[in-house]
């Protein structure tokens, strides 16, 4: 897919996005032990937005293959100022530092069209040969859990160690050495975090405006859909239990058709309704209860999820994202 003259979004965009863990750790907190973050004020479950971002970004790398126009910049294990340079050596540019304003800019508009992140979610580019910074047309808050949530810890045995050996240099000096030991030194003791259940929602916001700047397009819109219905497919691990994408909602501001065109096309850019009026659990999508009030809630199941299409306000249309056909559909 080309990135060569892209059509930025014309359109403002707030949506509601609802997955869940089971038996896992969402999102381990490095301040607490790697601990499922929480709110300590009323032990609701949280995850930051930088775990949702991530995924994003690894769901189009693993699509697409870092491919031009898809690539990938904040990337494990890199160094950012790597594809800085490049950036300033592909426009004739100051790849070693101290480019003027316009090298900087043509390096900017480089890195926008080369990778799906920037032009996403924006980044920082000064911190070596300086490609500007860019804010990013998408943004995600902290998610929450629905209901409060216990972490715990849980005991493992570890049947081998990981102990880095005096003198040993070779794989035999490791065997003469394991051979000298007690058998039951050579195991350990280990422990996982985790909780039983947890529904999170997330709350997103999409700037039709920011967007001009970056050059972020429909088709770049539902890659990101299509990745946040479908990341957590492509990121399993022991420590994360399952996870999966529930629900997602999106709210497209579209104007209200008042006989001008051009008013109407303001109005969607600009937005017809606070993102809270939409945004808020209780009014368009209704906070989801438990259908049995007298259990701890373990399942997707456990909730009732509503949606009130009476309360969408004018000029705003709703979408769900549609498992079965793989694409958002009118509500």
């Amino acid at each position: 897919m080309s990135n060569d003259n892209p059509t930025a979004i014309k359109n403002r965009y707030e949506f509601l996005y609802l997955f869940d863990c089971e038996r896992g750790n969402p999102n381990g907190d490095p301040d607490a032990g790697n601990s499922p973050r929480i709110d300590p004020e009323d032990m609701h479950g949280l995850v930051s937005d930088v775990a949702i971002k991530r995924r994003v970004r690894n769901y189009v790398q693993t699509k697409h293959g870092n491919c031009e126009g898809h690539a990938i910049f904040v990337q494990h294990s890199t160094n950012l100022n790597r594809p800085i340079a490049a950036a300033h050596e592909a426009t004739h540019g100051a790849p070693a530092g101290g480019g003027n304003r316009s090298q900087v800019t043509k390096a900017r508009d480089w890195m926008c069209q080369q990778f799906y992140d920037v032009r996403t979610f924006g980044a920082v580019m000064s911190t070596g040969a300086n490609a500007g910074q860019v804010r990013g047309p998408v943004q995600v808050a902290f998610s929450r859990s629905i209901d409060p949530i216990l972490p715990m810890d849980s005991a493992i045995t570890r049947m081998a160690v990981a102990e880095k050996v005096k003198d040993a240099k070779t794989a035999a000096d490791y065997v003469k050495w394991e051979e000298q030991q007690q058998e039951d030194s050579l195991r350990t003791m280990g422990r996982k975090s985790l909780i039983s259940y947890g529904l999170y929602v997330t709350k997103g916001f999409v700037s039709a405006h920011l967007a001009q700047g970056t050059k972020f397009s429909e088709a770049d819109l539902a890659e990101l859909w299509e990745a946040l219905a479908n990341m957590y497919d492509h990121d399993r691990s022991a420590s994360k239990g399952v996870m999966s994408c529930r629900d997602l909602f999106v709210f497209k501001h579209v104007g209200a058709d008042n006989g001008d065109p051009l008013a109407q096309e303001r109005q969607a850019m600009l937005g017809c309704a606070p993102a809270h009026h939409l945004l808020d659990l209780g009014r368009v999508i209704e906070v989801p209860a438990l259908k049995d009030q007298g259990k701890l809630p373990r399942r997707y199941a456990d909730y009732d999820v509503k949606v009130h299409l009476d309360r969408v306000p004018k000029g705003v249309e709703l979408w769900r994202w549609s498992f079965t056909e793989q694409r958002l559909v009118k509500a």
